[in-house]
């Protein structure tokens, strides 16, 4: 991977910008294609009335990516490497392929939304666009030869042309300051199906991936292994991670309020009237033309294309990540890219040549479902160690952030399951499946679903192994000979570790 940044101990303004990136890495998940459909969708159903379940779910966001960076800075070991060293190898399969499905399952609206943005600039055909979706992603994993820093930059800057457009937009659409402040934070689910689109959004921000890959972008900085300098580090990510979510709030919040002024305008036109009840990706683009004009559906196509390509560069890095530490086997990121773009490309093309943007806007809400069903196998095994003395020693959760940590877990893994089950039904039920075949499907799913809950149970209640403070030596001595193979770019060798404060077995 990338070689390790060295941090700038003074001043303190420099200290934190040596910290600054993998937080915004992390972030762009929060802003990916999906999630702005999401957004479009509740701001036309529901004006500003969902925008605190923003708050809410982003506030969660934080709680369990700074988990995940802790994780990293104090053990040197990132989530799947720790699965590995914990499970058994059936079990550590099964992970794997979860993991592994879940990244694919997170590119399928990245490539989705990038062939509707090409579309909309270029008119490029979308089984075009699907095809060239991977080939742009390769340009910014090529910045990664010129270092962590750079790649990081290329990724906070299309964070910030995402914004930039939908604020744009926004601008002209005129949103009441008053009634946004007002939905953040006043809690309300007054709407029709208020409560089931609040589910999907709350459900739709929370990606698996994305918690494999905090705990091993922390480990691209160069920190000293003392009780200290662990805590310092977790206290400067921590706010690193604040910074990055917090701006990823406001595009969430930005997103939702453009259509939630253009839907309920009082002089919106019948054909927008019959766009917003059904909001896709590309019907988007015209409403908004339709609406405020053309300059904005090229705004939007724009911050559309930003939101794909930067996901995708993360989910690559997640897949290279997750691929690595369960296997133990590396592989370069333009053929990582290229073999779950290829996976995710296949069904990607097929919906649009046989349903066309319908058909691919349907398999968006199918990859989400996907990742609702399998958030539990990250966060049950991330909130398990970063509670467990064996495994963090002295820098493990407190009580407060235990009960916290667990309580919002549960509550995430119950919303995303509900989630998941009325999407399912309600596909059934609008498909007209034969009671026949719905007893088939539930005959089927039946051990799938005792499977699951069998494997939820053990990552729950399964004793932790320590880890020893020699497997942490051989890990500092690993590290630092890397980070003095890859010190080609200029970085200087990793200072000497101290060991025996960060684990108490």
């Amino acid at each position: 991977m990338a070689a390790l940044v060295q941090i700038q101990e003074n001043p303190q303004w420099k200290k934190l910008l040596s910290f600054v990136g993998p937080g915004f890495l992390v972030s762009v998940a929060y802003l990916d294609p999906g999630n702005l459909g999401t957004d479009l969708q509740a701001g036309a159903d529901h004006k500003y009335e969902l925008l605190w379940i923003v708050v809410v779910g982003l506030t969660f966001a934080l709680i369990m990516q700074s988990r995940s960076a802790n994780l990293g800075v104090a053990t040197g070991k990132h989530l799947a490497e720790h699965c590995k060293i914990e499970y058994p190898k059936p079990v550590n399969y099964c992970l794997w392929m979860l993991a592994e499905v879940a990244v694919i399952a997170a590119d399928i609206p990245e490539v989705i939304g990038t062939a509707f943005a090409l579309n909309i600039l270029l008119k490029v055909p979308i089984w075009g666009g699907v095809l060239l979706a991977g080939l742009n992603t390769l340009l910014l994993l090529g910045l990664q030869r010129y270092g962590i820093r750079k790649l990081e930059l290329a990724i906070a800057v299309l964070v910030l042309v995402v914004g930039g457009c939908f604020f744009s937009v926004m601008v002209q659409a005129k949103p009441s300051a008053k009634d946004i402040l007002t939905g953040m934070f006043a809690p309300r689910l007054g709407g029709r199906w208020a409560t089931r689109d609040a589910i999907a959004l709350l459900g739709a921000l929370i990606m698996p991936h994305n918690l494999f890959l905090h705990s091993a972008l922390v480990t691209s900085r160069k920190i000293p292994h003392s009780f200290d300098g662990i805590r310092t580090a977790t206290n400067y990510f921590l706010i690193e991670s604040g910074m990055a979510l917090f701006f990823a709030l406001l595009i969430n919040v930005t997103v939702i309020s453009v259509t939630g002024s253009v839907c309920w305008h009082r002089d919106l036109s019948l054909e927008s009237r019959v766009l917003c009840k059904d909001i896709t990706l590309d019907s988007a683009a015209v409403l908004l033309k339709n609406a405020l004009g053309e300059w904005s559906s090229k705004l939007y196509a724009i911050s559309l294309l930003a939101s794909g390509q930067s996901a995708t560069v993360t989910g690559t890095y997640a897949g290279q990540y997750i691929m690595q530490g369960f296997l133990d086997l590396k592989m370069k990121l333009w053929m990582r890219n290229l073999v779950t773009r290829c996976i995710a490309i296949a069904p990607s093309i097929l919906a649009c040549i046989v349903g066309g943007p319908s058909g691919a806007a349907k398999l968006i809400i199918v990859a989400s479902m996907i990742l609702s069903f399998e958030l539990p196998f990250a966060l049950v095994p991330l909130l398990r160690f970063t509670s467990s003395e064996a495994k963090m020693g002295r820098h493990k959760n407190s009580i407060p952030v235990i009960l916290i940590s667990w309580l919002s877990g549960f509550c995430s893994i119950t919303i995303n399951l509900y989630f998941l089950s009325i999407t399912f039904m309600g596909w059934m039920a609008s498909n007209q499946i034969p009671k026949a075949a719905s007893v088939l499907v539930g005959v089927l799913l039946c051990p799938i679903m005792l499977l699951y809950v069998a494997l939820l149970t053990y990552l729950t209640v399964k004793k932790q192994t320590p880890v020893s403070s020699s497997d942490l030596a051989m890990n500092s001595v690993r590290t630092s000979e890397s980070s003095s193979e890859r010190g080609s770019d200029g970085i200087h060798k990793a200072q000497e570790t101290e060991v025996d404060d960060i684990v108490c077995a």
